[in-house]
C-alpha cells in the first residue's frame, strides 16, 4: 500500500444516482471508464497490496462498503481497484461484515501508508515504531481488515529475495562512502521499481538497510 493521487472523476458515473440506480446497472462500458481513471492512479496494481491486476482478475471496490454506506456507491472517492484474492485485500474487508469501522482504515488516497507500515525483508508488513496509539490502531487495524500480513506475507518474501543483495551493498555503500556518493544510486534504483508490484515493500527494504536499520 502507498499513497496514491486521485484524479477526477470519470464522468460516467454522473449518470448514475442512489436511490434510483444500484451498483448492478452500471454498464460494462461504463465499468471500463472507470478502470481508465482508476488505473490512471494506482496503474494495474491493487490498491491495497500492490499485486498485479490484470483483466478478469480485479474489481472495482468500494472502501466504505455499500451496504454500509449506499450513498457512497457512485461517490469516486470511494471507489479503488482491487485484486480478486479471497484472503486479503477488498474481498477480505467486505466479509468483515460490520467487523470494522472506515475510519480507522488508512485511505490511500487520503493517507500516507508509509507514514504507518514498515515491511521487511521477510515479506511481513507492521505498524511502524513509536507511533501515537491512534495511528498505532489505525495501522494494525489496517493490517488486520485487509489482511496484509497473512497470505501475502510469502508471496511478498519471494518478491523481496531478488534485492536483498541489492539493499546490503547500498548497506555497505552507505558505511564507506558519503551519502553524497550513493543516494543518486539508490534513488535510481527506488525509481527503477516504482512501477513493479509490491514497488513499496522492495523501497523499504532497500531504504532500510542503507540507513543503517
Amino acid at each position: 500500500m502507498h499513497k496514491l493521487q486521485r484524479g477526477h472523476a470519470p464522468a460516467c458515473l454522473s449518470r448514475y444516482r442512489h436511490g434510483r440506480d444500484n451498483w448492478s446497472a452500471v454498464t460494462p462500458e461504463d465499468k471500463a471508464g472507470i478502470w481508465v481513471e482508476l488505473e490512471a492512479m494506482q496503474g494495474r496494481r491493487c490498491a491495497y497490496c500492490e499485486s498485479d491486476i490484470a483483466d478478469g482478475q480485479r474489481h472495482i471496490e468500494h472502501f466504505v462498503q455499500k451496504g454500509t454506506d449506499p450513498k457512497g456507491t457512485f461517490l469516486w472517492s470511494n471507489l479503488f481497484g482491487s485484486c480478486m484474492r479471497q484472503d486479503s485485500c477488498g474481498i477480505h474487508k467486505d466479509h468483515q461484515g460490520g467487523n470494522h469501522e472506515p475510519r480507522d482504515l488508512i485511505k490511500p488516497d487520503v493517507d500516507d501508508p508509509d507514514d504507518f507500515l514498515v515491511f521487511s525483508a521477510n515479506g511481513t508488513v507492521s505498524p511502524r515504531q513509536d507511533l501515537p496509539i491512534a495511528e498505532q490502531q489505525r495501522a494494525t487495524e489496517t493490517i488486520r481488515v485487509f489482511n496484509l500480513d497473512g497470505v501475502l506475507q510469502a508471496i511478498r518474501r519471494a518478491e523481496l529475495q531478488g534485492y536483498i543483495q541489492t539493499a546490503e551493498a547500498f548497506a555497505e555503500m552507505a558505511e564507506q562512502f558519503p551519502r553524497e556518493d550513493w543516494l543518486p544510486l539508490l534513488e535510481q534504483e527506488i525509481a527503477a521499481i516504482s512501477a513493479l508490484p509490491f514497488a513499496t515493500a522492495i523501497r523499504h527494504v532497500l531504504t532500510c538497510r542503507s540507513a543503517g536499520n
